[in-house]
């Protein structure tokens, strides 16, 4: 795959270590997708009014980003009143993405980091951004691909060992807590886009088939996170480096591959409101 742009993505990926802060403060599965993802946002131009479509509680985007981003959107109150605790964004608005509470062509941006793949009905949210979107606006996003459950290594032993109905019972579970509904090839993002008034300026495959083993292992020794979290309201009880020794040893290795995968489970996409015709 080539990209369809005249910049090497390696000038366009940030240098900053977004590991560390990552792992230390989420359950490592979830810290190492994430540090990977905030690498490529290092170069991308964000003119305000930015939008964060499902902004969550505001984790991702006060690590990712050097600027206070204008608003973040979510349809999940609890985890906005964190997101307004830690100053992320200007403005928090609790509503469905189908439905913003902003006229036409207000933002001059939008990102939407891994939430695409939890919302069942796309077109709606896809249709609504756009409408508030500038003409020519980047939309920039992130989401598991076709790979994502072939890729598995739980159901790729089962079905080695001919037990493939087991091992998509498997997939369909792992699916189920991933709380995934979407995980598309570029061909059907490209049409959903196109009927929603996008075009597609980049896109690259990312996270290896390998990367996402230790993911997918991640959510089952990640248990003691979980468990923190639920008494303690933090996922890691000593953020040190004596404490994470092995957990940075077993992602540094995840986070130093290559930006670019050929049989990448994760793609991004930088698209952009296509040109009305009296621009």
């Amino acid at each position: 795959m080539t990209l369809n742009q005249h910049t090497p993505l390696e000038a366009m990926v940030s240098s900053r270590d977004h590991l560390w802060p990552q792992i230390s403060s989420l359950p490592y599965f979830r810290g190492v997708l994430r540090a990977v993802e905030a690498r490529f946002y290092g170069n991308i131009e964000l003119p305000a009014p930015t939008l964060d479509l499902g902004c969550g509680d505001g984790h991702f985007a006060a690590l990712a980003f050097n600027r206070q981003l204008e608003v973040g959107l979510d349809p999940w109150p609890g985890p906005l009143r964190e997101a307004e605790k830690r100053g992320v964004y200007q403005k928090t608005i609790n509503t469905e993405a189908s439905s913003i509470p902003y006229p036409a062509e207000y933002f001059s941006s939008a990102v939407s980091n891994s939430v695409l793949e939890h919302i069942p009905d796309l077109e709606p949210v896809l249709t609504e951004t756009a409408r508030v979107l500038k003409s020519g606006a980047l939309f920039v996003f992130c989401v598991p691909n076709q790979r994502f459950l072939a890729t598995l290594s739980i159901g790729r032993f089962l079905d080695r060992i001919h037990l493939k109905s087991l091992g998509n019972l498997y997939r369909r579970f792992f699916n189920r807590i991933s709380r995934h509904h979407h995980c598309d090839d570029f061909s059907t993002w490209q049409q959903r886009l196109d009927s929603a008034g996008f075009e597609i300026v980049d896109w690259w495959d990312y996270f290896s088939p390998r990367s996402q083993h230790v993911l997918e292992w991640g959510h089952y020794l990640g248990l003691p996170s979980l468990l923190c979290h639920l008494i303690l309201r933090r996922w890691i009880l000593v953020p040190r480096k004596w404490n994470l020794f092995f957990t940075e040893l077993i992602t540094s290795g995840v986070y130093n591959e290559d930006s670019i995968q050929k049989e990448g489970v994760y793609t991004f996409y930088i698209a952009r409101k296509k040109l009305q015709d009296n621009d």
